[in-house]
């Protein structure tokens, strides 16, 4: 499956990115990642197996990376789980409907709303 953008209200959610035009990997060593180019190559490749789904939580009108969000499948169920950088967290709260929602009717997911507050 290739990666799907969602619309937040206030929040725009897309793939994770490292190119020329857009870099995540600042925003990701914030969020602790320890081999954030490592982190979105993987990311990205989830996507295509379906193994993994993760989002960009950023700012509409920079694409900055301030939160991650995504659903780990489980058999018919998928766990949700995010991490905002700090000062960030209702964006993440903002985006946990919307990717529920996606989860629960794109990819036929059962999905808690409680949200698991560390990175999958």
């Amino acid at each position: 499956m290739q990666p799907v953008e969602i619309n937040a209200g206030t929040w725009y959610l897309r793939s994770l990115r490292a190119d020329d035009r857009i870099t995540d990997v600042p925003a990701l060593t914030l969020l602790g990642i320890d081999s954030p180019a490592g982190y979105v190559a993987q990311a990205n490749s989830d996507w295509d197996t379906e193994t993994r789904f993760v989002w960009a939580i950023c700012i509409p009108t920079t694409g900055e990376l301030i939160a991650l969000i995504g659903v780990t499948p489980d058999g018919s169920s998928g766990q949700l789980w995010g991490q905002a950088r700090e000062g960030y967290d209702e964006a993440l709260d903002a985006a946990t409907g919307p990717v529920t929602r996606f989860a629960e009717g794109a990819l036929d997911l059962t999905v808690e709303q409680d949200i698991s507050r560390t990175i999958g």
